[in-house]
């Protein structure tokens, strides 16, 4: 089939995007991405067989997102130039890469009447509430994440298929909508094998922190990813680990708090900020580390998804550490893989860290727990057997 992904963003790098479309050209289909550029030089192009077709937007337009149910210039615009890509390129099925374009998708189809797949990444009428741009005026009062819930609902009504990434999600869903359980399909975000096979480490990396009990972070920065609460459990523990390292690889726009506080605490010897990395460097950053961690602040979002890096740290057999976030707690109470903090609880954070600290055959055992996982059922090439069966589907269909 000639499936049409729709993604309102630029293209690479997004992982969950690129390991469903290759997974699907792999079965045999052609994908084609709708995606955005901002700068004119840049043109469409092949990447690891994705047929790339990027189309122009600017600041004003990405400002305008924010504002896609509270007013229809996004959805007006957006739905010309999606018109043009499923004409252009003869699609069969429309795949739609979360709800933010999902109106300008669902506008355009009403004539075409094409099949829909609509694959939430995340609970964004939740994310945006911690947005810090809804926090303040004019954000807060234009921007109401209520009306985003109800179009979500609308959405999933609408679509024929619907993905989410975990089990949680997929509950929340069914109970908030009342949609069948056949109708929404489990495709979480997880590694492929080769991320951590046959990798070439990068030896400056590990050598750089070779002396230090190494504490990682992979990702996102926002304060929402709990950070704040992983500094603070650092003030403690450098009392008692005096080459205790916690190593920050990732950015957002609130990096500035959390720098801050690290200053406040006269931390710089015990904190790196990295800042955002290739992720081809991530296999070496954990190789490098003791702990990985993913300490996030519980809201209705982080309760039903998983983080992609705790698949990450698991690939290479590192005990995690998680805050009690409930889809990462029952993950890690499942795999054996790691401990559970309080979220917020920087005493209770330093507490576990300890317990591994003292006992390096515990945290070998946990490690090879996790990896045990990873390879028994939860690598990428396993899981997404869900999303080929769905084209698969809709191809016998036709």
């Amino acid at each position: 089939m000639r499936i049409g992904m729709i993604l309102d963003k630029t293209f690479p790098p997004d992982p969950r995007v690129e390991n469903e479309a290759m997974a699907l050209i792999k079965s045999g289909h052609k994908v084609f991405l709708f995606c955005l550029k901002y700068d004119d030089n840049d043109g469409n192009g092949i990447v690891k067989g994705i047929q790339v077709k990027r189309y122009l937007s600017n600041k004003l337009e990405y400002k305008l997102s924010a504002l896609a149910y509270t007013f229809s210039f996004y959805t007006n615009l957006m739905s010309k130039k999606i018109a043009h890509f499923l004409s252009k390129n003869k699609i069969e099925v429309i795949h739609i890469h979360d709800m933010r374009i999902a109106e300008a998708v669902f506008k355009v189809n009403i004539k075409l009447n094409l099949p829909t797949v609509l694959d939430l990444h995340d609970n964004m009428p939740e994310v945006i509430k911690e947005y810090p741009h809804l926090q303040k005026f004019p954000g807060k009062q234009l921007i109401s994440p209520q009306k985003w819930k109800k179009k979500e609902e609308e959405f999933i009504g609408k679509a024929d298929k619907v993905i989410t990434v975990s089990g949680e999600f997929i509950e929340e869903v069914i109970d908030r909508t009342g949609i069948s359980q056949e109708k929404i399909i489990l495709v979480p975000n997880t590694v492929q094998r080769s991320f951590y096979s046959n990798v070439v480490i990068d030896e400056d990396i590990t050598e750089k922190y070779w002396k230090n009990f190494t504490i990682l972070y992979l990702g996102d920065t926002a304060l929402r990813r709990g950070l704040l609460t992983a500094i603070d459990a650092i003030d403690i523990l450098r009392k008692k680990i005096n080459h205790i390292k916690l190593v920050i690889v990732g950015e957002s726009s609130t990096d500035d708090v959390l720098k801050e506080r690290v200053k406040e605490l006269n931390l710089d010897a015990f904190v790196d900020f990295e800042g955002w990395q290739d992720v081809s460097l991530f296999p070496s950053y954990i190789a490098a580390s003791d702990i990985c961690i993913s300490p996030l602040y519980r809201n209705p979002q982080h309760d039903v998804a998983y983080a992609n890096k705790l698949f990450q740290y698991m690939s290479f057999a590192k005990p995690v550490l998680v805050s009690d976030a409930l889809a990462q707690k029952k993950l890690v109470e499942k795999t054996k893989s790691g401990f559970i903090h309080k979220e917020k609880d920087a005493e209770d954070f330093a507490e576990k860290i300890m317990i591994l600290y003292k006992d390096p055959n515990l945290c070998e055992e946990l490690g090879k727990n996790g990896l045990r996982f990873i390879e028994g059922e939860f690598v990428w090439e396993k899981v997404s057997q869900g999303l080929i069966d769905i084209y698969d589907k809709l191809e016998t269909s036709k």
